[in-house]
């Protein structure tokens, strides 16, 4: 039989004890600073650069040193500094791979003829609108720019294109056909 001070259900109110959820609880800084970062996915194919991809690539990890520095010395006092550090450290190891993994392609070397690495590549879409892209590493690509990686459906369907060529563009929003209308390397690296 229940207590006389039991509830409805047979157990006492002044005996429960309510855990709470981490999620409800404020978590410190430093605890969230000592999580781990996921880290920065490497892609399967290779790693393509131009020689200025590669240029920016090794300033990349210049840069990331000497900010690995300053954080080092600021992390003994500081929580949020840790939690750059970390941060910093995941993108060095980053940038260390694909510096290992970069296969410079230099685009004075392509066939001038079709679409390949180091392109620039003008199009028109369905609409008749003209686009031009330059086809770069992942690392180069910057779409407002008008760089896109060399990987990418768009630069994957234009790969070995010639001028006068449509090809079939497979993209989310529905497959697209875009023809080919100028294709332009540079005279020099």
């Amino acid at each position: 039989m229940s207590s006389p001070d039991a509830g409805e259900f047979g157990v006492s109110p002044f005996k429960i004890r309510w855990v709470m959820s981490r999620a409800f609880t404020k978590e410190s800084v430093d605890d969230l600073a000592a999580g781990e970062l996921p880290e920065r996915p490497l892609p399967a194919h290779p790693n393509y650069v131009t020689p200025q991809g590669l240029e920016q690539l090794q300033a990349r990890a210049r840069e990331l040193q000497a900010l690995h520095e300053t954080l080092a010395a600021q992390s003994a006092d500081d929580s949020i500094a840790k939690q750059k550090l970390r941060e910093v450290e995941r993108d060095q190891r980053y940038f260390k791979a694909q510096l290992e993994r970069a296969e410079v392609v230099d685009p004075v070397g392509q066939p001038r003829d079709e679409v390949h690495f180091g392109a620039t590549v003008n199009m028109r879409d369905e609409d008749g609108k003209e686009h031009r892209f330059m086809l770069v590493g992942d690392d180069e690509a910057d779409v407002a720019a008008g760089r896109i990686s060399w990987a990418s459906p768009l630069a994957k369907a234009m790969i070995g294109a010639k001028v006068g060529d449509t090809v079939k563009w497979r993209r989310p929003a529905g497959d697209a056909e875009v023809e080919i209308v100028g294709i332009t390397y540079p005279r020099k690296s």
